[in-house]
């Protein structure tokens, strides 16, 4: 049977999470177009909820859209951000839409909301069996807070060195990269690539069985890494002070765009202005003054997942020492500055700023540049030591190169780039393979699928899930020579472990079914 958008709309205060409204009044009209033409006010006080037919009141925000985009937004066919950029849906209070989603379960076309149920009726308990981890961090217990990229990538490979990494999730309110496209038969591509080898505890932390889960792990776990707006994890009762106050031993690492102590602290930024505030947009560029956007989250990896790597390890290491735990202010914008640091150094010692693209190593030079090939693909030269130009003009029979690229610098790198384009790219890498001159394939994504150096170096990981079968994603890229240790297995599904751990905290059977009963924690689903 077909979902309704009518079907949707009175679910809702079945799916309500009292909870989650706390000093949360509002009124919202619902104003639904198309195949079905409904009209419903939804009115949030003192934590209940109301549902009435028609517009009634004045609202604090309205969401008109058609019945069938509402449908797919809700059941999850459809991306909220993608509807909204391309006017599927309007919404006159984006602020007050996010917060009041967060205060109701998603739906779910399996329940028969409304309909009476029984307390006695037990929930199904299976155990997931998980491998043995080995290597580096076997034994090292952590507890993820951690969602879409920063947080998730770091922990996936802390995973991978053999760290038990339980990734908490609140399983009305998930990671929300679950929802990103692209997804096969349900399932994101983004959430499988940043999720391997760790395991999945679906808990409403919020609730008081919920929270007293959170402290019962903590009890045992080594470390903390959240990746909220400074105070949030307070407001949740699960601050650095809370927890450290039931293992004083826990190291608490917190990741956050712009620190937990600066004026900026509360403010909203992405990757974007993690790298403009920290100097690293804007010495990246073309000659002709232009900023380049990088085409890859450089604040979101080297300044967040790497970073909090560094966090997590270094604390440990001085917890060997000390016996003490630690809390690790790891800030993004903090962390991608040091970008900046020759340029920087460079401007200290001669209060000029060199332009975009005119800086030695980014673009000025013609031996140190990208060229593009007649097939439209790209080499990289980087033969930046005179021994490595030397032989390539040489071997490119242009020895008048040599001497000119300082003095006549832009014709030597116009004559390179003509140079190039005579010959596709593979033939130039066979052409050169011999030199020994830095120069490289710049590999598309499709390349890197093929590329013999990447193979050998063991950097793409095969998994399999029910969902999806078959897919490749990045290795952690540190490589023992004495710890031996396969971690690897695909992100697990929600809720996928949470009677497992549950049981490690020594939980009953029947108390594991209680919790599951009332909504506190989702299980596997058999």
């Amino acid at each position: 049977m077909s979902i309704t958008a009518k079907q949707i709309l009175e679910s809702i205060p079945y799916r309500f999470r009292t909870e989650k409204a706390a000093g949360f009044n509002t009124v919202f009209h619902f104003d639904i177009s198309g195949d079905e033409t409904l009209q419903y006010t939804v009115e949030l006080k003192e934590q209940q909820c109301f549902l009435s037919e028609g517009l009634i009141g004045t609202p604090a925000c309205t969401v008109r859209t058609k019945a069938s985009v509402y449908v797919d937004l809700e059941t999850g066919k459809a991306n909220p951000q993608m509807a909204l950029m391309l006017g599927k849906v309007k919404i006159s209070n984006i602020a007050a839409m996010m917060q009041f989603a967060k205060c109701f379960r998603k739906f779910d076309a399996s329940i028969n909301y409304g309909a009476v149920t029984t307390s006695d009726t037990a929930a199904d308990v299976t155990f997931q069996t998980r491998p043995v981890k080995t290597g580096p961090l076997a034994g090292v217990k952590i507890i993820d807070f951690t969602r879409l990229l920063p947080g998730p990538l770091a922990t996936m490979f802390l995973a991978d060195m053999g760290a038990d990494v339980i990734k908490i999730e609140d399983p009305d309110n998930p990671d929300y990269v679950r929802d990103f496209e692209p997804r096969v038969n349900g399932m994101s591509l983004f959430y499988l690539s940043l999720n391997r080898a760790k395991r999945s505890m679906a808990v409403n932390y919020l609730s008081p069985e919920g929270k007293q889960v959170i402290y019962d792990l903590v009890k045992s776990a080594d470390v903390v890494i959240e990746q909220y707006r400074p105070g949030i994890m307070k407001e949740m009762g699960f601050g650095y002070e809370e927890l450290t106050a039931i293992n004083p031993k826990l190291i608490y690492v917190s990741v956050t765009g712009y620190g937990q102590n600066s004026s900026m602290a509360m403010a909203a930024g992405h990757d974007l202005n993690y790298i403009a505030i920290g100097g690293a947009l804007g010495i990246t560029g073309t000659a002709d003054g232009q900023l380049t956007i990088p085409g890859f989250q450089l604040a979101d990896i080297a300044g967040g997942s790497y970073m909090a790597m560094n966090a997590v390890l270094a604390a440990l290491y001085q917890r060997e020492k000390t016996g003490k735990g630690e809390w690790v202010d790891v800030a993004m914008t903090d962390a991608v500055t040091p970008f900046t640091a020759l340029q920087f150094a460079y401007y200290q010692g001669t209060k000029e700023v060199p332009p975009t693209g005119k800086f030695e190593l980014s673009g000025a030079l013609a031996n140190y540049n990208v060229y593009a090939c007649a097939d439209g693909k790209f080499v990289a030269l980087g033969s930046l030591e005179p021994k490595f130009w030397n032989k390539f003009c040489e071997r490119a029979g242009r020895n008048d190169w040599a001497d000119r690229f300082l003095t006549d610098t832009e014709t030597v790198k116009q004559e390179v780039s003509t140079f190039f384009l005579t010959k596709p790219r593979n033939e130039w890498l066979q052409f050169f393979e011999a030199s020994d001159i830095c120069l490289t394939t710049v590999n598309s994504l499709a390349d890197m699928e093929t590329d013999r150096h990447l193979r050998e170096r063991n950097m793409l990981l095969e998994n399999e899930h029910s969902a999806v079968g078959k897919y490749r994603t990045i290795n952690q890229p540190l490589k023992f020579k004495q710890a031996k240790f396969d971690n690897n297995w695909s992100a697990p599904d929600l809720g996928d472990d949470s009677a497992s751990v549950l049981k490690e905290l020594n939980y009953t059977t029947d108390a594991i079914q209680l919790l599951a009963q009332k909504g506190v924690v989702k299980l596997k689903t058999s």
